[in-house]
C-alpha cells in the first residue's frame, strides 16, 4: 500500500470524475488524504471521504493564499474552484463542526505564503500579521481536536519555524511539498515533523519561487536530493498535491497513483528498494494521521 498524504481530488479539476480517479487509486492499493484550502473545498473533502468505508480521508483548513486580507489580488485557479470565489475570513466553528466527520484526520492546508504580497513595508507587515494570527487560531483549533496539521509553507520557512517553537511538541504535522533548505529542514525535524515530497522533487531547483504553475527543471542533483539523502526514514511522507506537480514520465493531470513515482525516486536517492520505501512512507503516514 501507498498513501498520497497531499491529494486535491476535491478541487474542480475533478469535478466530472473524482470517483472514477478515486476508485483506479484504491483498485492499485494507493489511499488518500484529500486536503482542503478554503471552506468549500474542505466541505467537500469530508464529503468525498464519507462516501469510502477506507482508504479516502480529508484535512479541512483554510490556505494562507485565500485569506481575506484586502491587501492583494490573487490569480483564481480554476482548477481549484468551479467560480471566482471571495477571500475568505476564518470561522472556527464552521472548521470545528466540519471536524466532527471520522474522515477528517488533520487540520490543513494551513501556513504562510508570502509568494503574492503588497509592494509597500507598510502594507506587507499588516499582510504577514494577518497571515500569523490566523494560523495562530488554526493551530489552536489543531490542537483542541487534537489533530496532526499538514502545513504549506512558501518563501516564510524562517517565520514558520519560529512561529511553531512557541508550541513547544503540541503539535504533529507535516511540511507538506518540502522547498526549503537542509537547515530548515533540520529544524522541522529536530521539532518532531515530518517532510512531505512530491512530484517537485524532479522539478525544483533550490530556490523558493517554484510554484506548481511554473515548476523549475531539477538539476542532475538538486537540493532536495540532499535532504531526501539526509532526512531520516521515520520523518518522510508522500504525496502527489495532485493535480498539480505531475511527476515524470506522466504528463497532464495528477493523480494519486502517481505517486509511486515519487516514491521510486526517493528509493534511489536513499538506495532502497521501492518496497521499503513504500512500507516506510505508509507506516509513517498511519502514525501521523492515525489511519
Amino acid at each position: 500500500m501507498l498513501i498520497d498524504t497531499h491529494a486535491h481530488l476535491n478541487f474542480n479539476a475533478y469535478k466530472d470524475d473524482a470517483d472514477e480517479v478515486i476508485r483506479r487509486s484504491l483498485d492499485s492499493d494507493v489511499w488518500m488524504i484529500n486536503v482542503g484550502s478554503q471552506y468549500e473545498t474542505s466541505k467537500r473533502a469530508v464529503e468525498i471521504a464519507e462516501r469510502y468505508k477506507k482508504g479516502v480521508y480529508a484535512a479541512i483548513g483554510l490556505h494562507p493564499i485565500h485569506l481575506e486580507t484586502g491587501l492583494v489580488k490573487v490569480k483564481v485557479d480554476q482548477e481549484e474552484v468551479e467560480f471566482k470565489t471571495r477571500e475568505e475570513d476564518f470561522d472556527y466553528e464552521k472548521y470545528k463542526n466540519l471536524a466532527r466527520s471520522k474522515k477528517v484526520m488533520a487540520v490543513g492546508e494551513i501556513g504562510l505564503d508570502y509568494y503574492y504580497r503588497p509592494k509597500t513595508k507598510s502594507k506587507l507587515a499588516v499582510f504577514k500579521e494577518k497571515q500569523r494570527t490566523v494560523l495562530r487560531q488554526q493551530l489552536n483549533l489543531a490542537v483542541e481536536l487534537n489533530l496532526p496539521i499538514i502545513f504549506h509553507c512558501r518563501m516564510a520557512h524562517d517565520e514558520l519555524i519560529e512561529m511553531l517553537k512557541q508550541y513547544d511538541k503540541t503539535i504533529q504535522g507535516v511540511v507538506h511539498c518540502f522547498s526549503g533548505d537542509w537547515q530548515q529542514a533540520e529544524k522541522y525535524l529536530k521539532m518532531g515533523f515530518y517532510l512531505g515530497f512530491n512530484g517537485i522533487i524532479f522539478k525544483f531547483k533550490g530556490d523558493e519561487t517554484s510554484s506548481h504553475l511554473s515548476p523549475r527543471v531539477a538539476s542532475p542533483h538538486s537540493v532536495l536530493d540532499e535532504i531526501i539523502e539526509k532526512a531520516p526514514l521515520n520523518r518522510i511522507l508522500v504525496e502527489t498535491d495532485c493535480p498539480y506537480l505531475t511527476p515524470p514520465p506522466m504528463i497532464g493531470r495528477n493523480e494519486p497513483i502517481y505517486v509511486r513515482y515519487v516514491a521510486e525516486r526517493i528509493a534511489k536517492i536513499k538506495k532502497l528498494s521501492y518496497e521499503e520505501i513504500l512500507e516506510l512512507t505508509s507506516k509513517n503516514a498511519k502514525n501521523l494521521f492515525n489511519i
